[in-house]
């Protein structure tokens, strides 16, 4: 007799409610809902100086929409160029991530 027996559907003394609860069990910790759903906060800044983006954040983006070259993590983005941080896992983060629009316009979007 394993763990859940049932002497229901039908007395067949089968465990299918329990099966479902684990695999249910299993589904939330594989995709780290534990059951509840993430809100995450996101941010948006328009950036004309230097300054850095805390550690902390599930995804950075950052779109120059200025004319001229911004900085980020020292390296130039050119104008129209976008480049996106994200981490893989609900339990990751971002560390801190500096950047310069000093003369320009640099939107920069985040997800806490």
């Amino acid at each position: 007799m394993s763990i859940g027996n049932l002497n229901t559907n039908g007395d067949k003394k089968n465990n299918f409610s329990y099966q479902l609860a684990v695999l249910e069990l299993l589904g939330q910790i594989a995709s780290g809902s534990g059951g509840a759903g993430i809100v995450r906060t996101p941010t948006i800044l328009r950036a004309s100086a230097p300054g850095t983006v805390t550690a902390g954040k599930k995804s950075v983006s950052f779109f120059n929409a200025g004319a001229i070259n911004a900085t980020v993590l020292t390296i130039a983005l050119k104008p129209g160029e976008q480049i996106t941080y994200s981490v893989p896992s609900p339990a990751d983060t971002l560390p801190a991530i500096a950047y310069d629009g000093t003369g320009g316009d640099l939107l920069i979007t985040t997800l806490v």
